[in-house]
């Protein structure tokens, strides 16, 4: 069985509050964008100690195999269904690593409704999203992939009808991993004069001065070349431009059917028009 993990954006990001699970309190908005890996789950039959055959293609994975989340989606699901077959996964990532596009929470999410529909578990979305929620903060957004406003560590979320059809999206990877944890440490929690879920309702063109990523600060500093990068998006004439999740890829909102001019430093990023 064969479907093909999206990745997101973040529309502003707050970071509120420390809590006292070690997670924080945050606040923004997850946008669906179609940039998307591929996600092949199939079962193999006569396998007893190897209970996943893991295999991959694409953008390099970094890390131990264990700790990719479609493995560990398996292994959630063997621990309450025990008549769980062994799986062969191959994962072919095409969605940059580290980037702040929720590729890899996109991944599991997915191995998760897969798997559901494959061994017939007839799980209900609010289940998935229990299970998506022991993965990670952003899996659950996976599971309804719609636009949400989301709130606590990010499993809370409310779909709210916000559409950028009428828009091109340009994202540009520039190559630059960036750790969420080092981002967090990074960051003095505050709780904010406007709320997102009141900017997000705002026309577009306000969004530059108003609708924030607190992310921002300390990944520029760190990495000046972003923030060349978001005012070169500007300079192209986007509407709005920011830095996703904790980063490093900066996105633009262009009207429909603008053609972006290379640029000399700019023109070998990736990028992906959507």
């Amino acid at each position: 069985m064969i479907q093909f993990p999206n990745c997101k954006i973040n529309l502003g990001l707050s970071i509120l509050e420390k809590r006292t699970d070690g997670f924080h309190a945050l606040e923004t908005v997850f946008y669906p964008v179609a940039l998307d890996d591929i996600l092949e789950i199939t079962t193999i039959s006569g396998k007893q100690n190897e209970l996943v055959e893991f295999t991959s293609s694409g953008n390099p994975i970094p890390g131990d195999v264990s700790g990719n989340l479609c493995v560990k989606a398996y292994h959630l699901l063997k621990a309450d269904f025990p008549q769980l077959s062994a799986v062969k996964i191959h994962l072919h990532k095409k969605i940059p690593i580290g980037a702040g596009l929720g590729g890899g929470s996109s991944d599991g999410a997915k191995a998760l409704s897969i798997l559901n529909d494959l061994f017939e578990l007839k799980l209900s979305k609010e289940k998935l999203i229990h299970y998506a929620a022991q993965l990670g903060s952003d899996c659950p957004f996976f599971i309804l992939n719609e636009a949400c406003h989301a709130t606590g560590r990010g499993e809370i979320m409310q779909p709210i009808p916000i559409h950028l059809s009428n828009y091109t999206i340009a994202l540009l990877h520039p190559g630059i991993p960036i750790s969420t944890g080092w981002a967090f440490q990074q960051i003095t929690p505050t709780i904010k004069e406007k709320a997102i879920a009141t900017i997000i309702q705002q026309p577009i063109t306000t969004w530059e001065n108003e609708l924030i990523n607190d992310f921002e600060i300390p990944v520029f500093s760190a990495h000046p070349s972003l923030s060349l990068i978001k005012n070169y998006l500007y300079d192209q004439g986007a509407i709005y431009a920011s830095l996703s999740g904790s980063g490093s890829s900066i996105f633009g909102l262009f009207p429909k059917g603008t053609i972006l001019n290379p640029s000399p430093g700019f023109d070998k990023l990736k990028m992906d028009i959507i």
